[in-house]
């Protein structure tokens, strides 16, 4: 949680909020290739990219 922290000081003090989007859509790719890969729904996950 260190790095998230951090990360967001970045983004607030470099008046750099065009990359929090970018961001959330990276984790949220990452964390449907975490938890769909070993699931039943791996094939539906799969066939979106």
């Amino acid at each position: 949680m260190g790095f998230l922290s951090d990360l967001w000081l970045f983004i607030k003090e470099r008046k750099k909020f065009w990359l929090a989007p970018i961001i959330i859509v990276l984790l949220l790719f990452g964390a449907i290739m975490v938890f769909g890969g070993g699931s039943a729904i791996a094939p539906f996950i799969y066939a979106l990219f």
